[in-house]
């Protein structure tokens, strides 16, 4: 009788394992396909945005006032209404992966958070402001899977955000090697044995979906641009080294401004961070002008075509490096991995045409891996990444030459990476709040 009981009480435990086992991979499943899903819709609406901005500006002198007031706006909002959706999203990411509590993460990775800063980084390319979708895309994807993974009563917090991070970027430039390549060296600086197929999984049902509803296609088109000759193969040289140095000083400028700029703000926070956003505005509709409207926005389009052959105006980089470092410290939600590529291409642009290459579409995709590594610091997921956007398979080995060159010298600018000295600023912000409380 009593063995009957205990196996009777054994195959309850059994079942009821199995039963919360399949739960919760269902519900994974089930959040990562919703990441995949999202990121198409924020996709296309930030195509949307950036299409009725130019619409609405039906006179190029219409942006001083445009963007400037969306600028106010955004902060406001993101200050108010929707605190912790200012910046990339990527640094809070970062940050939600360092603290355990359920109350501090949810402070960084909610649903609500997720609305906002969808709704928010929308509004900022209907303004002009030069910011991307796929650090926010990264934010978003993080949010989705921690929430998940509470409804599923999973546990593996720290995993699952790792996760939705990469699913995010995989799913926002159909990169799904890259979106795995980030996760290990960017978000975690580590391989981690425990979430790696997490990320996995996340990744490839997260690029499902996209390939599902858009197919298989590539960020920035296709190239079969190669090196032919000394000259091109200089330019691997020259453009790692230009890159390092504009990438470095990009991230240099951007960690020293935000410390200054928060502590500008400090005594009295609204109002300096009101006046600051709509200076910053200015700047990009200033630099908007100038380039008449080419560095609006992510700068895809101007990318695109340069990674097609064709030379850039020399003006486009400087212009846009601007824009972006204006549009990052403003405060305003909104990402620079798009922006930063794009400047990247107008530097390789401009490096092409000095040299006289044989393919400038070649030297392009040089100048935005080496200026992107050394921007974030992370020179594997350059590489990868554009190779993947641009299916340039004959220039994996330039690619990562010029990634490594560039991260190389922006080590020397710049010692710590772009996202993780920007998260320390969101988490002493955290550990300050839960000290006072």
């Amino acid at each position: 009788m009593n063995l009957r009981r205990l196996n009777t009480s054994r195959h309850y435990r059994i079942l009821r394992f199995t039963s919360r086992y399949w739960r919760m991979r269902v519900v994974f499943w089930g959040g990562a396909l919703t990441v995949g899903l999202v990121s198409i819709l924020f996709a296309t609406a930030a195509t949307f945005a950036e299409n009725a901005f130019a619409h609405v500006l039906t006179h190029p002198w219409l942006a001083l006032i445009i963007t400037p007031t969306g600028f106010f706006l955004s902060v406001l909002l993101a200050r108010t209404v929707f605190p912790g959706s200012e910046g990339s999203g990527i640094p809070q990411a970062i940050a939600a992966r360092r603290f355990r509590d359920h109350a501090t993460r949810e402070r960084l990775l909610s649903l609500r958070l997720t609305f906002g800063k969808i709704l928010l980084t929308l509004f900022g390319l209907a303004c002009g402001a030069s910011i991307g979708r796929e650090g926010p895309t990264v934010q978003v994807g993080a949010a989705i899977m921690l929430s998940t993974a509470r409804a599923g009563g999973m546990g593996l917090e720290r995993g699952l955000i790792l996760a939705g991070s990469a699913a995010g970027v995989a799913a926002a430039f159909n990169t799904p090697l890259a979106g795995i390549v980030f996760a290990i060296e960017e978000m975690s600086r580590a391989f981690e044995q425990r979430t790696s197929g997490l990320v996995l999984i996340a990744v490839i049902l997260a690029g499902l979906a996209s390939l599902g509803i858009l197919g298989n296609y590539s960020y920035f088109g296709s190239t079969s641009a190669m090196l032919h000759g000394a000259t091109d193969w200089l330019a691997v040289i020259v453009c790692g080294v230009a890159g390092g140095l504009g990438g470095g000083a990009f991230a240099k400028i951007v960690v020293w401004g935000t410390g200054r700029f928060r502590a500008f703000i400090a005594p009295d926070p609204m109002r300096r961070a009101l006046i600051l956003a709509g200076i910053c505005g200015l700047t990009v509709a200033v630099c908007g002008v100038l380039s008449d409207g080419a560095t609006y926005g992510t700068g895809y389009h101007a990318a695109r075509h340069a990674v097609e052959g064709h030379f850039m105006s020399w003006s486009f980089a400087p212009l846009k490096f601007l824009a972006t470092i204006a549009s990052t410290l403003s405060g305003i939600p909104g990402g620079l991995f798009a922006p930063s590529l794009s400047v990247g291409a107008g530097l390789g642009s401009i490096i092409g045409e000095v040299l006289g290459v044989h393919s400038a579409g070649a030297v392009v995709v040089l100048g935005m891996a080496a200026y992107f590594a050394a921007a974030t610091q992370a020179p594997i997921t350059a590489f990868v990444i554009i190779e993947e956007m641009t299916n340039a398979n004959e220039m994996v080995i330039p690619l990562m030459i010029a990634a490594f060159i560039g991260y190389g010298i922006s080590q020397t600018i710049q010692r710590e990476s772009l996202y993780h000295a920007l998260a320390h600023g969101f988490i002493e912000n955290l550990v300050a709040t839960k000290k006072v409380d």
